[in-house]
């Protein structure tokens, strides 16, 4: 069966390849998720926090009021949260370049385009194929408008675009309020592609203590409801890439985020449950399906349920939305 795929202008085996995860911090697991299979690896991010530390000596400054108070304990992350410091993750990143034949996809995670542009450059000279920036931001400033954040990933895509030759895709969370639109703007500022969806990670309140705390779920297949809905919608809309991430776990769930019209998959928590070798068994899985169905390509399958092409469109849109609480019954 003919899986290949094309992605942020990489040419792919097959969609299915490891996403960000720190699984990349071991080069053993590295060889293990190239012996899997996978198409790519995505490298976890390098965050804009540990790049200005580094660079204006902060560390020492945050750490002192970090706990200054029960809610302040949150807001920043501690030095120990993470695993690769700058120089390092360079270096990391340079390794699994040298180590596998397979594309390398490093990942910046930031808002501010000053904090990025540096390293971005840093990055591409390390060896990495295509950059992601990880647009992981909370808008909880009142003052800020919804204009104004948007275009501050906007200046963010911009200026990456300019400092380097890779490809950038750009990760993204489901809360803009005009998504369609947005996904536009940022292939006309020059995203190579798109990646559905960044997950926050809600924190939880321990009432004993009064501290908010981190929590940390993975995903399971309900996720890629959420994420099916926009490929579809998206698909034919802008001309990248697109890229799914959360909730795929086997090879029908590829298979279904494919039909809505994703160019490639990423796995991560179904590969921390089960280990590498659930990529090699999503991918068998995907390969099977088709043939059983009598396909000639995973070509033949892309966006075929996608907003333009479904047959029943309705089922992304409000009138769905509307008949299925119509037809509850207790």
């Amino acid at each position: 069966m003919d899986l290949k795929t094309s992605y942020l202008g990489l040419q792919l085996a097959h969609p299915l390849m490891a996403g960000a995860s720190p699984m990349v911090d071991d080069m053993g697991m590295v060889k293990r998720l190239e012996d899997a299979g996978a198409s790519a690896i995505v490298m976890h991010s390098l965050f804009e926090e540990q790049i200005t530390r580094e660079e204006q000596g902060t560390l020492m400054d945050m750490e002192l009021h970090a706990n200054a108070n029960a809610e302040a304990v949150s807001y920043f992350p501690q030095p120990d949260d993470f695993r690769l410091g700058p120089e390092r993750y360079l270096e990391q990143l340079h390794r699994i370049k040298q180590a596998v034949a397979v594309p390398v996809i490093a990942s910046l995670n930031g808002t501010t385009a000053a904090g990025w542009l540096h390293y971005a450059s840093l990055m591409e000279q390390a060896g990495a194929d295509a950059l992601e920036l990880n647009v992981y931001y909370i808008a909880t400033d009142a003052k800020e408008s919804a204009a104004d954040v948007e275009k501050r990933t906007l200046d963010v895509v911009r200026t990456v675009k300019a400092q380097v030759k890779i490809p950038v895709a750009v990760k993204l969370s489901p809360f803009f309020s005009s998504l369609a639109h947005f996904a536009v703007e940022l292939e006309a500022a020059g995203a190579d592609g798109l990646v559905l969806f960044n997950r926050f990670f809600q924190p939880d309140i321990n009432v004993e203590e009064l501290l908010a705390e981190p929590s940390l779920q993975l995903s399971g297949p309900s996720d890629l409801l959420l994420r099916l809905r926009w490929l579809a919608v998206l698909h034919g809309r802008i001309k990248g890439s697109l890229a799914v991430t959360g909730g795929v776990h086997d090879g029908i769930g590829a298979l279904k985020a494919v039909m809505a019209g994703a160019d490639a998959v990423q796995m991560v928590s179904a590969l921390l449950i089960h280990g590498p070798e659930r990529l090699a068994q999503a991918r068998a899985g995907l390969a099977e399906w088709l043939e059983e169905h009598e396909y000639e390509s995973l070509a033949q399958a892309r966006g075929s349920m996608s907003l333009l092409k479904s047959p029943n469109p309705q089922a992304f849109t409000r009138a769905n939305y509307m008949r299925i609480l119509n037809g509850w019954k207790p």
